[in-house]
């Protein structure tokens, strides 16, 4: 009897060890995974993961980029298919300023990536006394926009690329031949050039238009690009296109 006792005692003592180092493994263990399906979730990682989730949404959706803080640049369209890659004016091209300090002018047709508002910016900087005044550009090209946005209720990033669109001459007219013997021969415009010639006669009228003038560069450059993206004659690059058109149609 002493010696089932005994033997009692040693194998419920033996079976406690054995209990205590089964606790101490499953403290020890990683936490458990519950699996559904093929995806498998860690328990204890569950609000570390929902965490970073939330943390990346929280980025992604930052601030939208608004020109000078006002002017959107997400519903902005351009209605002609052929100057969609050379006109800059889309969500991945939004800017805070037309001042972007980028490299343009160092590889060919990487100019066509700098934002259109930025471009026209660059056009007024013309006749030698007004050569490297950005800001003073910049500052013209604010409230341009302002003066365009109580003048027709609209975005007017818009107006500025539907002006840009119907300014560019789409035929013109070149010197072919030699030998003393020269004619003029009408050729079609390229996009690029469409955007640059456009640029161009959008800055001329208004300088022209503003020079021994009470009235500010900025409201004869907003009256030109309202006039040009009416398609109206009163302004003076929509009267230059038509003209490049006319003389190249007699050229053909």
């Amino acid at each position: 009897t002493n010696s089932k006792q005994i033997r009692c005692v040693s194998t419920s003592v033996a079976t406690s060890r054995f209990d205590q180092k089964i606790d101490c493994t499953m403290a020890d263990e990683e936490p458990v995974v519950a699996v559904e399906g093929e995806e498998e979730i860690v328990e204890g990682e569950e609000g570390a993961l929902d965490e970073e989730e939330d943390d990346y949404v929280a980025a992604e959706s930052g601030p939208e980029i608004k020109l000078f803080g006002k002017w959107s640049f997400d519903d902005i369209e351009i209605r002609d298919i052929s100057l969609e890659d050379y006109i800059a004016s889309k969500s991945d091209h939004a800017t805070y300023l037309p001042h972007t300090a980028g490299r343009y002018q160092m590889k060919r047709f990487r100019k066509a990536s700098c934002p259109i508002v930025e471009r026209l910016a660059c056009c007024l900087m013309r006749k030698g006394r007004n050569n490297g005044k950005k800001l003073m550009a910049v500052r013209i090209i604010q409230h341009t926009l302002e003066i365009i946005h109580l003048l027709t209720d609209k975005n007017p990033i818009q107006i500025v690329v539907d002006a840009i669109i119907n300014s560019g001459p789409r035929e013109d007219s070149t010197r072919v031949g030699g030998a003393g013997v020269v004619r003029r021969q009408a050729v079609d415009m390229s996009p690029f050039r469409r955007v640059n010639y456009a640029l161009f006669l959008l800055a001329t009228g208004a300088r022209e238009a503003s020079f021994r003038n009470l009235k500010t560069m900025a409201e004869c450059l907003a009256e030109e690009l309202i006039n040009a993206a009416r398609g109206s004659s009163n302004s003076y690059a929509i009267k230059k296109k038509d003209e490049i058109e006319r003389v190249a149609k007699s050229n053909r």
